[in-house]
């Protein structure tokens, strides 16, 4: 580009319809114009289509208005058209990084204590895409020009204030890469704790459930605190795990975040302080690729209250976090972990994304990111999947059939 041209700016606003792109750069494709960039946004139907291009000083930029400005007037949409000078147009700073917001609902207020923030670390948003508008709604702004590091403690902060959830990723390839989801079980796939559930057959449910709360939140060693509920399980019938299956209830989104992460070649896997017995039949369920549980010991059909072999505990899922990783040859920078307690926190830690799911105050500050509505599927949005992609998944499955 030498020092003769210039930019033009043009810019329909309007109903959509097909084939309003094709007609616009077919008049363009008669003048000696340059592409330097183009934006098309469709909201609710309406239609935002803009383009830059360079030109030089043989243009009669008269002309070119005239001929858009037909198109324009032909498809019953309104045109704008500047021009400016331009030894050279900055290149869009892509690459950058993805920040995620989830609100429910989702209010103006948010939107502009997230954008000021961005501002204020002297980063520019370059894109935003609304994502998914139930169960939540969410939007994706692509930010170039920040350390992702420092950009996301401060949306932590006005995350907080404005209670939203806010996820901060690197752009590009490192985020399509992922292909690894390894999820807690208790209070993270399913609604509540097993191992409570088990105690309601012993009459230690209130003890059970005082120690499960304090370990989840870090205060208590895992292990102990588990030998030491699993203890108070002693003499139950083995039938008990039969009525607690039953019970189960999936966190709401579960079965619609495992088969759509399924359609996309996800592998999936899930890691559990609980135990086998109700592990499995998850497996089995939603056809899950890889597991790690603990197995309750029974004896003449009744539980001993002891498990089998090592306990799976904090260290013990970071452990299989990285079994199922080279199982699935996938690089750990390539994981997503997802969790909701103390015992999570090494997992979180080491997986390429860590995703606090309705967490404990000492997780949701050591993850990546944390959701804090109780809808499984959000961590799609997190993943840049949009709800429009699934339900058009869902519905290509359904003529499948």
């Amino acid at each position: 580009m030498n020092g003769t041209q210039r930019t033009l700016l043009i810019t329909l606003t309007g109903r959509d319809r097909p084939g309003v792109t094709s007609r616009l750069f077919n008049t363009l494709a008669g003048f000696p114009l340059t592409v330097a960039d183009v934006e098309q946004v469709v909201i609710r139907g309406r239609l935002i289509l803009g383009v830059l291009m360079w030109y030089g000083s043989g243009v009669d930029i008269g002309q070119v208005w005239s001929a858009a400005e037909k198109v324009a007037s032909d498809l019953d949409l309104e045109i704008e058209m500047a021009t400016g000078s331009a030894k050279k147009v900055a290149p869009k700073r892509r690459g950058g990084l993805h920040v995620t917001v989830l609100g429910a609902p989702l209010r103006p207020a948010a939107i502009a204590g997230i954008a000021g923030r961005i501002a204020a670390n002297g980063a520019n948003i370059d894109r935003i895409e609304r994502l998914s508008h139930y169960p939540v709604t969410s939007i994706e702004l692509d930010v170039s020009g920040a350390d992702p590091g420092t950009l996301r403690a401060a949306l932590a902060i006005e995350a907080t204030e404005q209670q939203v959830d806010v996820a901060v990723e690197r752009a590009g390839l490192h985020r399509r890469a992922k292909r690894l989801i390894v999820m807690d079980v208790d209070s993270t796939l399913i609604q509540g704790e097993v191992i409570e559930l088990l105690a309601e057959h012993s009459g230690q449910q209130d003890k059970v459930a005082e120690i499960t709360e304090a370990a989840m939140r870090g205060e208590l060693d895992f292990e102990a605190s588990l030998r030491d509920r699993v203890a108070l399980l002693a003499g139950v019938e083995a039938s008990a795990i039969d009525d607690v299956r039953r019970k189960l209830v999936l966190s709401s989104g579960a079965r619609t975040l495992v088969r759509t992460l399924k359609r996309l070649d996800y592998k999936f896997a899930i890691v559990s302080g609980g135990f086998t017995q109700v592990t499995d039949a998850l497996v089995e369920d939603l056809g899950i690729d890889y597991s790690a549980a603990n197995t309750l010991e029974i004896v003449d059909g009744k539980l001993t209250g002891r498990v089998v072999g090592p306990v799976i505990d904090r260290a013990g899922k970071a452990a299989a976090l990285a079994r199922f990783a080279a199982e699935a040859e996938i690089p750990i920078s390539q994981t997503v972990a997802v969790g909701d307690g103390a015992n999570d926190l090494d997992m979180l830690q080491a997986a390429g994304l860590g995703i606090a799911y309705n967490a404990k105050p000492v997780v949701r500050q050591a993850a990546d990111t944390a959701v804090n509505v109780p809808y499984l599927d959000t961590i799609l949005f997190m993943l840049g999947i949009s709800r429009d992609e699934i339900e058009a998944a869902d519905a290509e499955d359904v003529q499948e059939r």
